[in-house]
């Protein structure tokens, strides 16, 4: 990993609140993600399990946590199962994680190799009525994959230990990961940084004749020189008509003088996510009507951004957006009084120029996990990213934040210093 090593405090305190929510005499076990082959010998980058990273801070494959807090012996409660490290690992892949290392990354003071773990894992469970699995239940989640390294492990066990009852953790994960703790919000406010670097550096660089893929290529050099891995999701690079696809992921079009360029990019930072929206003219000058629909959109994200306080509800918050979408849309000649007034209200007429929904939590994931009927919290991280998308006019805008719920007050801009007003963006692009 490139980045500065985490305060395993996090991860200590992540491990005795998951713990304190588990069954009597239960234990929970959580596998690594897989490599991912690409054909012959190729395979994708590792990236891990967004799970074993938050309870442990370990980040290499072939890894697995176990914990059991009712264990006979005091050891056996928090346990680390890893690859053993050889000199024959450390020439050809470079050095795993030793004993010591992960206990300093974990704060998990039991380690054994991962060949020991069929033999300890059988004497534990006999102590145990209860296993948690840990499966993906994300409100999005689509799994291609035919089986996950944990799917491989849950089969496995429930054909070995068919007596034993099993829960699920994942409810217990939703609950704790969509609340950040502060050191999570420091590494969500470097991934932040990561990006804002990224942004400024373009405002110097976008000119007419630029192509979408350097644009690309400028914000990957910025974030890996700032200790990123890259981007925290696939890049959208959109310009001109570009913009109105919603996921246009290409980056592979020219970018012409009066047309605007629609960037929803984000940097990662030690695994935790940034999101970003930012449209800018590709000429360094807004024309009036785009600006016209640009600063109607900045309002409704202000506005927005000042309803995410402790107690809303999500689904309501996202009515609440579309009202004020309706009232900028009707103010900018796009919608008429008819429209609103015959539209269906399970698709509001400013669905066709506004299509997507508002926020969402972000954290380890750009979409992370956060229960959605249940009402907002503080801590808690959302974007805020209105759109207008107009393909008949030849452009869409989208702007995008990433906020924290406060207690009290409105909420804590993580992209506060990254600019989103035009007339700062024109002064920037024509320095």
């Amino acid at each position: 990993m490139k980045y500065h090593p985490i305060d395993n405090a996090l991860f200590i305190k992540n491990r005795k609140d998951f713990m304190a929510q588990m069954k009597p005499k239960s234990l929970a076990v959580f596998n690594s993600n897989d490599v991912y082959p690409i054909g012959a010998d190729s395979t994708m980058p590792f990236q891990q399990s967004r799970d074993l990273f938050y309870l442990s801070g370990v980040d290499q494959d072939e890894s697995i946590l176990l914990l059991f807090p009712d264990a006979v012996e005091e050891k056996h409660r928090e346990i680390l199962f890893l690859t053993e490290t050889n000199d024959h690992i450390a020439v050809w892949e470079g050095e795993k994680l030793t004993k010591e290392k992960a206990t300093e990354t974990s704060g998990v003071t039991t380690v054994y190799w991962l060949q020991e773990f069929d033999k300890i894992f059988f004497e534990l469970m006999s102590q145990a009525n209860t296993i948690y699995f840990n499966t993906n239940e994300h409100y999005r989640a689509t799994n291609v994959v035919t089986e996950t390294r944990e799917d491989r492990f849950i089969k496995k066990t429930k054909q070995q230990y068919p007596a034993h009852n099993w829960a699920k953790s994942n409810p217990i994960l939703q609950r704790l990961r969509s609340v950040k703790n502060p050191i999570e919000l420091e590494l969500m406010q470097q991934a932040c940084n990561i990006t804002e670097k990224g942004f400024k550096r373009l405002l110097d660089f976008v000119k007419p004749g630029v192509w979408e893929y350097e644009i690309e290529a400028e914000l990957m050099h910025e974030f890996l020189r700032n200790r990123s891995r890259g981007f925290a999701y696939t890049p959208i690079i959109a310009s001109g008509k570009n913009a109105c696809v919603l996921h246009y992921v290409e980056n592979n079009q020219q970018c012409k003088d009066g047309e605007l360029i629609l960037l929803d990019v984000g940097a990662e930072y030690a695994n935790y996510s940034s999101d970003m929206s930012r449209t800018i003219p590709v000429g360094g000058k807004f024309t009036k009507r785009q600006k016209e629909v640009y600063n109607a959109v900045n309002r409704v994200k202000n506005e927005a951004t000042k309803m995410l306080v402790p107690g809303t509800i999500w689904k309501e918050f996202h009515k609440e957006v579309g009202k004020l979408m309706t009232s900028e849309l009707l103010g900018l000649g796009i919608l008429d009084k008819t429209d609103v007034k015959n539209e269906n209200p399970d698709w509001p007429a400013y669905k066709k120029y506004f299509m997507h929904g508002t926020s969402h939590n972000i954290g380890l994931d750009p979409h992370d996990y956060g229960i959605l009927w249940e009402p907002v919290q503080a801590n808690q991280v959302f974007t805020v990213e209105p759109g207008i998308y107009l393909p008949d006019e030849g452009f869409g805008i989208r702007l995008e934040d990433d906020v924290v719920i406060q207690e009290n007050g409105a909420p804590h801009n993580l992209m506060r210093n990254i600019p989103i007003e035009a007339d700062e963006i024109e002064e920037l692009m024509n320095k």
